[in-house]
Parts: structure tokens; C-alpha cells; sequence
């Protein structure tokens, strides 16, 4: 684990004394940012010592509840874990209404125990290392979905599509308009001067398959921690620029049930020490050598897909977006040049080829989802593994072997996992399963709108 120099911290505070307060944070298992808001003579200590959180904040559930399962509160006295500073994470907030830092940290791999091995990065740090021992060098890229709302609800607490510039609230779905692009420029203005000024690589905007849908790629990186770490500050910096508007920048799954779901898809591809592809090929050669390994891939992430599923899908919620003909994956499948498939591979010249992993929900934890693509890759690769025939044509229609559209039963296939443990570690499994199974006690425990409507009267 690589931790940052001090001398970062002193270039930004010459450089911005204008900043008074830090946003330290930490990402939790659910992929939720957590910490505290520091003054900026604290920042330096953080450099040369570290920064003391509780081991609980590692044992969250989405809700911000501590879950005991997990082994990181009473039993262990809720006990200081230090954390330290990642390189490059110390950048400005642009959408603050005062001057503001932002940093991300990253438990000690011995001095933050016991929380340390709940941390989602070192997971994915890991699998990353055990490729590189073997000569593959995983490059990476996010593509995140969201929905721009109104703070107003509708009816039923409804979410409602943010008003554009013209004050009209949009209805069609008008995918990939670039009138809606137009309505959104002041809040894409400020989005793309923020990731400017904190150095993400943001890209393409594209108006997405539902009203207020949007979609920002962000480019590739041949070093993939750093495309996910940059995927993690993306996320944050959408929710910040959405609320300076008075709009909240939603990531769940699937927000309303008669419209497109949010999807987060990660390409990937391998090189080797220089940067070469090594999955370079022609698509017309993809059943020769050339295409191998891509194949070999492909065929460990079908393998192991079951038992990542509740890694791609973490919340009840994911599993709504699996519907049929909605550009949402259902099966385990892949196909050239072809969305209606789990795992794609994009046309363009052979020097780009990768792989476009279509099924996780943008409410996924984008390490540990990045980690379990990578440890399937990875798998394939050793075991050599053959992912069949691609699918040509209509997926959803040729699809025979189904992805479990309940979360208990994905949550079931990840504890059950010894390929999981083996990649994951148990300890971490421990954690994860004990907070996904206090979420879904909850979330089946609490009786909504939904049970009176169907149930009140006719039960």
C-alpha cells in the first residue's frame, strides 16, 4: 500500500491558503464516503502520523448503523484504526460555498487493524498485485449512469426529473438528445471545471435512456487503481456539484420502475509492462490466438459471476434493474459488438480491444466490483477457461443460463464461495456478509406503501 508524501500537503497549503477546511474521508464497505471535516493546521499531521478513525466505520450499513456481526464494535472496544493519505487525493471542492480541501484516505494494512482488512481498496489492491506478479497489467475505465432530480418529490414521495434551463421538467426519454445536453450546460459547466480542477478525466456527456438520465465517461487508465480511485472522487464530485444547484445526483440502481435503470460499466483490458495490449486482435480473429486470452477472460468473469453478484448488485434495489429488452444484462453471456449481452466486446481497432463488463448497478462499491472483474480475469487465465460461443444478435432472447434476480440468493452464492474466499479473504467476507444480512433483515422488516396497496384490503 503506497501512502503519500508530506510534501503534498505543504505545496497545497502554500498554494491555497485560502482553505480553512479539509474533508477527510474514508470509502466504507457499501462504497459510501465517511470521515470528518478538518482545519487545515491538522492537515500535516495526517502526512507524518496518520489519522485515527473508529474501526466501526468500516462496519456500516448503508444506513450509517453499526452491525455487530461484523466484529468491529464491542468486541474489539470500537478501537482507533490509522489511517494514512493517498497520493493525488488531496484537491480542492469547487462546489463548497467556502474554500474547501478534499482527502481520501486509506487504513494502514497493520497499523489501522482491526478495520484494515474491511478496507474495499486493499481488497482490490490485491487482486491487482497478484496480476502484475504474473506479467498482466489491468487497465481500466468507469463509466458511471445517474439521474439529475428535483429536491421536490412528487406524488407518493416520488422522485422527479430535474427541471432543465427552460424551467420544463422533462418526460421523453430522448436518449443521446443533445437539447437536453443544452437545458443541463449550467450544471455540466460547473461539473467539468470541478473535475478539472481535481484532475479527473472526464469526458463524453450523453443524455441517457430516461428523462434526467445522464452519463459522463471517464477515460481509461493504464494503472487501474488509479481509474477506480478516480471513479470513487467522480461519484462524490457529482453529488457536491448536483446539490451547489439545489438538485441531488442519484446512483441508485433503479429509482423508478418504469424507466432505465443506472448501470455502472467497467471496461477493461490487460497490457503488459509497457503498455502493450495483450488483447489486441482483430474481431474477426478472436477464435485464433490472438484472441485467447481475451476469451480465456471472458470465460473466468462468467465462471465466477454468480459468486460476484452480490458484489455487482449489493442492495435490494440492484435487482430491479434486470429487466428484459431494457439494455440491462440477464444472463450469463457475451457477445461481439452487441448490448444486449453481460460481458461486450466494442468494435474499434484492434489496438483498443477490451472488454465492457455490463452488469453492475451504479450503486456498486466500485473497488470491490473492479476487484472481483480482475480476480475472474484472472481465474479464466489460469484455468484456461473456455467462455463458449459469443451471442449474435438479440441476447435477452438466447439466453439460457439466468443471473438470480433476489438479493438473498446472491448474498447465499458469495458466502458459499470458496473461490470468493480464497480471492476476497474471509475476514473481509465476514464483514461484507454480516452488514448485508443486517441490510436485508432490516429492509424485509420494514412494511411501506407497496404492502397497504396490495395487501390492506385483500389479504
Amino acid at each position: 500500500m503506497q501512502f503519500a508524501d508530506i510534501k503534498e500537503a505543504q505545496d497545497f497549503l502554500a498554494a491555497h491558503p485560502e482553505v480553512r477546511s479539509i474533508e477527510l474521508f474514508i470509502i466504507d464497505t457499501n462504497g459510501v464516503p465517511r470521515g470528518k471535516l478538518l482545519h487545515r493546521e491538522e492537515l500535516l499531521a495526517i502526512y507524518e502520523s496518520g489519522r485515527p478513525l473508529p474501526s466501526t466505520i468500516l462496519g456500516l450499513t448503508i444506513n450509517g448503523d453499526d452491525v455487530e456481526d461484523t466484529g468491529l464494535v464491542w468486541e474489539v472496544g470500537d478501537a482507533d484504526c490509522w489511517t494514512y493519505p493517498l497520493p493525488g487525493s488531496l484537491t480542492l471542492q469547487p462546489w463548497r460555498q467556502q474554500p474547501t480541501g478534499q482527502l481520501q484516505v486509506s487504513m494502514h494494512p497493520q497499523h489501522g487493524q482491526p478495520a484494515a482488512v474491511a478496507d474495499p481498496r486493499h481488497v482490490l489492491v490485491k487482486v491487482i498485485d497478484g496480476l502484475k506478479a504474473e506479467g498482466y497489467h489491468p487497465v481500466m475505465a468507469v463509466e458511471l449512469e445517474f439521474y439529475l432530480l428535483d429536491r421536490e418529490r412528487g406524488e407518493n414521495g416520488r422522485p422527479l426529473p430535474a427541471r432543465q434551463a427552460n424551467g420544463s421538467r422533462p418526460h421523453a426519454t430522448q436518449v443521446y438528445g443533445v437539447y437536453e445536453l443544452e437545458q443541463l450546460q449550467p450544471f455540466l459547466n460547473d461539473l467539468y471545471d470541478a473535475c478539472d480542477a481535481q484532475g479527473l478525466p472526464a469526458r463524453t456527456a450523453i443524455s441517457e435512456y430516461a428523462p434526467g438520465q445522464v452519463e459522463i465517461t471517464l477515460e481509461h487508465r493504464y494503472d487501474a487503481l488509479q481509474a477506480i480511485d478516480e471513479g470513487i472522487r467522480y461519484k462524490r464530485l457529482v453529488k457536491g456539484v448536483a446539490n451547489k444547484h439545489g438538485l441531488q445526483a442519484c446512483f441508485m440502481a433503479k429509482p423508478f420502475g418504469d424507466l432505465a435503470g443506472t448501470g455502472m460499466h467497467m471496461h477493461v483490458s490487460l497490457a503488459d509492462e509497457q503498455g502493450n495490449n495483450l488483447y489486441a486482435s482483430e474481431l474477426s480473429d478472436l477464435d485464433s490466438n490472438a484472441g485467447t486470452l481475451l476469451k480465456q477472460s471472458i470465460g473466468g468473469m462468467m465462471a465466477t459471476l454468480l459468486d460476484s453478484l452480490a458484489l455487482f448488485c449489493p442492495n435490494a434495489n440492484s435487482f430491479r434493474r434486470f429487466q428484459a429488452n431494457s439494455y440491462a444484462p440477464l444472463a450469463l453471456t457475451w457477445g461481439i459488438n452487441n448490448r444486449t449481452v453481460s460481458l461486450r466486446v466494442p468494435g474499434g481497432p484492434a489496438k483498443s480491444r477490451h472488454i465492457e463488463h455490463r452488469i453492475c448497478g451504479a450503486d456498486a462499491n466500485p473497488y470491490l466490483a473492479a476487484a472481483a472483474i480482475l480476480a475472474g480475469i484472472h481465474h479464466g487465465i489460469r484455468q484456461q477457461i473456455d467462455p463458449g460461443a459469443p451471442i449474435v444478435g438479440n441476447g435477452y432472447a438466447q439466453a439460457k443460463e439466468f443471473l438470480p434476480t433476489d438479493w438473498l440468493t446472491a448474498l447465499r452464492a458469495l458466502e458459499d464461495s470458496s473461490w470468493a474466499k480464497e480471492v476476497f479473504g474471509a475476514e473481509f467476507l465476514k464483514v461484507f456478509l454480516a452488514i448485508k444480512h443486517e441490510e436485508y433483515r432490516q429492509f424485509m422488516g420494514e412494511v411501506g406503501e407497496q404492502d397497504w396497496r396490495w395487501y390492506l384490503t385483500q389479504a
